[in-house]
């Protein structure tokens, strides 16, 4: 049996982590994040789980490699410019495949910026953050039972394809409370890392398998391998040449471009009949969802595509709505961010307009009503 809870997004996180197996945590505590860091601090000691504040966010990440390297699953949360100090050890995660998720609560920036106002300034900065080409998976949740879901999610991914995963909340979600039916987690098949079928003296770390994923040992059952930030090749070991390079750097982004469907998803909203399409995410979404409501009173038809994979961008779904809408209006918390990938992937084949807000306040459903009726 489950329990029905009144719980805040960030809370819901934490659990979603709990459900999913997670054993690790290691942060610093930071607005509007923090209270995943405390629920976190109390429940994994109840599950035979380690809890530790780290001195900052670069250590943070750290002992999270470190920890995922024996094993364990992950998390780490942050926010803003604690997010900004990750970077480099995202990358480093990235190019040696440790799978890991990073919970990052948005906040107005730049710098110290606004902590206790919403934002959804750090799109790209999941995308680019870190310097060179490398994939990312990053999921954006709009609800209190998403956060929970997307969590699990989450080292669903991460595990699967050996790659750091980051849940995009923003303040609104992370700080709402809403009802959420917590299941009982004996039920939840936590997510499974690919072992090696080879024993130890036959074992090469980065040789991938059909899929492209190479099998994963942990640190401390037998088998000894190099982990670095260089790029390296199937031993694990640095290799400078030219023909390892490319071969790395390729196998990481196909082993998730070949597999998006897996990867990408959305919501479609009142789709089916709409002229004009909303194509947003987080908490906006929540906004899109009552700005709908009164426009389709008013005899206006808008549907969304709520996105819930932000990265990989779904460009597929993109496409397919604009050949289906005479508009669509992008709105988010930001000087405008996604709006640009939107329109990319529109192609010149519909308007693309977005309404971006970056004042510290989230968008009202009004606002984006009247937005919709000028167009």
């Amino acid at each position: 049996m489950g329990k029905v809870l009144l719980l805040q997004g960030n809370q819901a996180c934490a659990e979603g982590a709990i459900a999913a197996g997670v054993k690790f945590f290691a942060g610093y505590p930071i607005t509007p994040s923090t209270e995943i860091a405390e629920v976190m601090a109390k429940r994994l000691p109840e599950v035979g789980g380690k809890f530790i504040q780290m001195e900052d966010e670069i250590a943070s990440m750290g002992a999270i490699i470190g920890a995922s390297l024996t094993g364990k699953k992950v998390l780490t949360a942050t926010s803003g410019p604690g997010f900004s100090l990750k970077q480099e050890l995202i990358g480093y995660a990235a190019i040696a495949e440790v799978p890991l998720v990073i919970a990052n609560v948005q906040r107005v920036g730049p710098s110290t910026g606004q902590p206790t106002a919403p934002a959804q300034g750090d799109m790209m900065q999941a995308r680019w953050g870190t310097h060179g080409d490398h994939p990312i998976i990053a999921l954006t949740p709009a609800s209190v039972p998403e956060c929970f879901s997307l969590t699990i999610k989450a080292y669903e991914l991460s595990e699967k394809y050996r790659t750091p995963v980051i849940m995009l909340l923003d303040e609104i979600v992370g700080h709402m409370r809403e009802r959420i039916e917590l299941p009982d987690y004996s039920t939840i098949t936590p997510p499974v890392r690919k072992k090696p079928t080879v024993p130890p003296a036959e074992y090469k770390p980065y040789q991938p398998d059909e899929d492209l994923v190479p099998p994963m040992a942990d640190f401390g059952t037998g088998y000894h391998w190099h982990v670095t930030g260089l790029v390296h090749d199937e031993t694990g070991f640095p290799n400078g040449s030219a023909a390892a390079t490319k071969k790395l750097i390729k196998r990481l982004h196909d082993k998730i471009e070949q597999n998006l469907d897996d990867i990408i998803l959305y919501e479609e909203y009142m789709l089916d009949d709409a002229e004009i399409a909303i194509v947003t995410y987080g908490g906006t979404a929540r906004t899109a969802y009552a700005a709908i409501e009164k426009a389709r009173e008013q005899g206006i038809k808008v549907g969304m595509l709520r996105l819930i994979t932000i990265w990989p961008f779904p460009e597929k779904a993109i496409a397919n709505l604009a050949a289906k809408v005479r508009a669509i209006v992008v709105p988010e918390l930001n000087y405008g961010q996604i709006v640009g990938e939107v329109k990319k992937a529109v192609e010149g084949k519909t308007t693309v307009k977005g309404l971006a807000k970056y004042d510290s306040e989230p968008i009202s459903p009004q606002e984006l009503l009247d937005f919709i009726a000028n167009l």
